[in-house]
């Protein structure tokens, strides 16, 4: 398949898309969800960025699909090409490959691109500190209201407990956050702890693809007359995965199957 161009650059704010500036409530809830979590620093008093990435992702069939638990829900690709996306397991308790990836864990968890929080809800019943992210209001509102600890936050925006996460989830296509797997991974070390472990899920396909994808629920009910904002996204297969992370330095911790879907631990350098 071709792709479009390698994005070179997280996604940041630009001048459609202005940073809401954090409320005195909205920072007492990042303070107090960094101590829940364990990693209380002094970067839970932040403001929203990543504004490019947050808006493709508030769209209402993207919200409305998270609060219903049903789809359908695609990304389209600018070609047409549909990558469905598994709302009603999303929506569900974990399962049981969802749980071959959690009893892995270390440490404090960062749930990258938490969703509707099931993940967060199961390592919280382990009696894991955990904290979810995501840049979907629907999805954090969602993880809370399962009892969950949650933060409408970009991956690429300050978080708390900077280097000192033990374990940092990219579940659910999550690899594909940015459309630039390499500059994700190296977020991801700077999250972490020394040797700390990066749990992934990969495309079971042999896939290494960049493509610019907008939010789609099949029924032609997007609420944007352009068709939908288009962002970057990836697809990775596990050599994929290997072939960026170990010349950075990552060091393979494990690759497994479970019920139809593809993993990989990595240890941090």
């Amino acid at each position: 398949m071709t792709a479009t161009a390698h994005t070179t650059a997280p996604p940041t704010t630009t001048a459609a898309a202005t940073a809401a500036v954090k409320t005195t409530g909205e920072a007492t809830e990042a303070a107090e969800t960094a101590r829940a979590a364990g990693t209380t620093d002094d970067t839970a008093e932040m403001t929203d960025t990543a504004a490019e990435a947050i808006a493709p992702w508030n769209a209402d069939p993207y919200a409305d699909a998270l609060r219903t638990g049903q789809g359908p829900l695609f990304l389209r690709r600018s070609d047409g090409w549909l990558l469905p996306l598994e709302v009603e397991r999303w929506c569900a308790s974990a399962d049981t490959a969802d749980m071959s990836v959690l009893r892995r864990c270390e440490g404090a968890v960062l749930d990258v691109g938490c969703g509707p929080g099931r993940l967060v809800a199961a390592l919280s019943s382990l009696g894991r500190r955990v904290l979810g992210i995501d840049v979907s209001p629907a999805a954090v509102a969602r993880t809370v209201g399962l009892g969950g600890t949650a933060l409408h936050r970009s991956v690429f925006d300050p978080l708390p407990g900077e280097g000192r996460w033990g374990s940092v989830l990219l579940l659910d296509g999550n690899l594909g956050i940015g459309g630039d797997p390499e500059a994700l991974l190296e977020r991801c070390a700077r999250l972490l702890a020394p040797h700390g472990l990066l749990l992934a899920e990969t495309s079971p396909l042999d896939v290494d693809e960049r493509a610019q994808v907008r939010i789609d629920d099949g029924r032609g009910t997007c609420p944007h007359p352009d068709g939908g904002q288009l962002f970057p996204w990836a697809r990775l297969g596990t050599r994929a995965l290997l072939r960026y992370a170990l010349p950075a330095g990552w060091s393979a911790a494990g690759q497994w199957e479970c019920g139809g879907r593809s993993f990989v631990a990595l240890r941090r350098p």
